[in-house]
C-alpha cells in the first residue's frame, strides 16, 4: 500500500451540461434499487494495485454493486506515467482524505458509498464497509431513474424519504469505459499488462438535489466519447459525502 501526504486543492464545480423539462420516465424504466458504490483509487505505478483491480472485477459481477475505477497520477514520478489517470481523481480522493481525517491519500484505496474508506485489496474490509454503510444509509436512499430520451439522457432523482433529514447533494455523471488493458513499460509494474474495469474517464457535477424531485436532461453528443460504454449517475451529499443514490443508464 502506498501513501502520499495530503495537500490543499480546489475542485471547480462544473456547470450542468443542459437542463430542461422532459416527459415522465417511460413505463418500463423503474427506479434503481439501492446500490453499493465502490470507488477504487489505483495507479499503474503502484505494485500493490493489481490485486485490488482484480478484486474490483469480482464485485462487478454483483448487480447490486456499482464499482468504479479512478486512476490517480501522484505516483507518476516513480518511473511510469499512468495512461488513464486524471488530476481530478486525486483531488476527489484528497477531499475524502480530509473528510475521513486520515491525513494522506494512498493506493489502492476503496471508498465505499462515499461513507467509509478501506484498503482496496482487502475483500474482508470492503465487505464490512458495504454492510456498515448500507445499514447507516438505508433511511437516506433516494430513488433514481436514468433513461434515454431521443438524443438526450435524462436523470430523475426522487424526493427524500419521509423520515430523512435531507442535505444538499451533488448530482454527478460518470462517463465509464468498461474494460481497458495497459502494457506498462516502466516503474514498479514494468513488463506487466494490467486490466482495469469500469474506468471513469470523466466525472462531472451536473446538478444539485435538495430533497425535492429533480430532473436533468443532457444532450448525448455533449457527454459521450468514442470509447464510452456506460454512464453512471451518483447522488452524493456535498461533493465528497455519503452517496445516497446511484444508477447506471438503462437500469
Amino acid at each position: 500500500m502506498r501513501r502520499l501526504a495530503n495537500c490543499s486543492f480546489a475542485l471547480l464545480f462544473a456547470p450542468a451540461l443542459a437542463v430542461a423539462e422532459t416527459p415522465d420516465a417511460p413505463a418500463g424504466v423503474q427506479a434503481s434499487p439501492p446500490l453499493a458504490v465502490i470507488e477504487m483509487y489505483t495507479s499503474q505505478g503502484c505494485s500493490d494495485c493489481p490485486a485490488a483491480d482484480a478484486l474490483l472485477k469480482r464485485y462487478l459481477d454483483n448487480n447490486n454493486i456499482l464499482g468504479l475505477t479512478l486512476p490517480v497520477d501522484y505516483w507518476d514520478y516513480l518511473g511510469w506515467k499512468d495512461t488513464l489517470a486524471g488530476s481530478r481523481n486525486g483531488e476527489r480522493q484528497r477531499e475524502y482524505a480530509e473528510r475521513f481525517g486520515i491525513g494522506t491519500v494512498y493506493t489502492p484505496q476503496a471508498v465505499v458509498n462515499g461513507a467509509a474508506e478501506v484498503i482496496g485489496s482487502s475483500a474482508s474490509e470492503i465487505d464490512r464497509a458495504i454492510s456498515a454503510t448500507e445499514t447507516a444509509l438505508s433511511i437516506s436512499r433516494v430513488p433514481v431513474h436514468f433513461w434515454h430520451y431521443g438524443n438526450s439522457v435524462v436523470i430523475e432523482a426522487g424526493s427524500a424519504p419521509q423520515d430523512a433529514d435531507p442535505k444538499e447533494a451533488t448530482i454527478w455523471l460518470a462517463v465509464v469505459q468498461k474494460k481497458i488493458e495497459v502494457a506498462v513499460k516502466g516503474g514498479e509494474n514494468k513488463g506487466k499488462t494490467l486490466t482495469y474495469y469500469n474506468v471513469v474517464r470523466e466525472l462531472t457535477p451536473v446538478g444539485v438535489w435538495n430533497g425535492r424531485p429533480t430532473t436533468i436532461r443532457l444532450a448525448r453528443a455533449d457527454i459521450m466519447r468514442p470509447e464510452t460504454e456506460e454512464l453512471v449517475v451518483l447522488i452524493q451529499e456535498s461533493r465528497a459525502g455519503p452517496i445516497i443514490g446511484a444508477a447506471r443508464l438503462g437500469d
